[in-house]
């Protein structure tokens, strides 16, 4: 059978550049500063800048048959944080603890649209689909992402504001929590029949 080979590196807000050194998303990690690999970071610059070089990669390989028998691609989907490719110029270091705060937003931001993208998927993969239902879903993930990153990054100026970025953090973290079903390692329960 003719082999689908299919490898999505979909590219969310990040830095071009690869690195074996890459950070999955996990509940219970936390981006610190060390996580700023770039030759480009530093404290004392006279600008502000932050960039994670979160993503979210999609990528299998499987017969035409293996996929028609698959539903579940959760495990297909990541979340990643590449340190080397990680951004972070600041003045000071309480503007550069703040900025942290942010990415870590960022990469939880990203986590619920992992999810969200695991979960369009599942939800609308047929028996019979062609692989080609995949794009317009990303497309469509990949645009209100970007929209809602650039919302708070604006309204929290890169999370100089805290107790505003504390308030849109906390809603994406039950907003994850929501989607408990579609982190990259579970299995989505199957629909009750009627």
């Amino acid at each position: 059978m003719k082999n689908i080979l299919l490898a999505f590196y979909m590219l969310v807000l990040s830095l071009p550049g690869f690195s074996q050194d890459i950070i999955e998303w996990d509940q219970q990690y936390q981006v610190k500063m060390e996580d700023f690999q770039s030759k480009r970071s530093k404290i004392d610059g006279e600008v502000i800048l932050i960039q994670t070089s979160a993503k979210m990669d999609f990528a299998f390989a499987m017969s035409n048959y293996e996929f028609m028998l698959t539903k579940n691609f959760n495990s297909k989907v990541t979340n990643t944080f590449s340190p080397k490719s990680a951004v972070l110029i600041a003045p000071d270091l309480e503007t550069a603890a703040k900025l942290v705060k942010f990415a870590q937003y960022q990469f939880d931001l990203n986590e619920l649209y992992t999810r969200q993208f695991r979960k369009l998927l599942y939800e609308n993969k047929g028996a019979f689909s062609s692989i080609t239902y995949i794009n317009p879903l990303f497309e469509n993930i990949q645009n209100e992402l970007t929209e809602r990153y650039s919302e708070a990054a604006e309204t929290t100026n890169l999370g100089l504001e805290e107790e505003i970025l504390l308030t849109l953090h906390l809603e994406v973290l039950d907003e994850i929590t929501e989607l408990k079903d579609f982190c990259k390692t579970c299995k989505p329960p199957k629909a009750k029949k009627k």
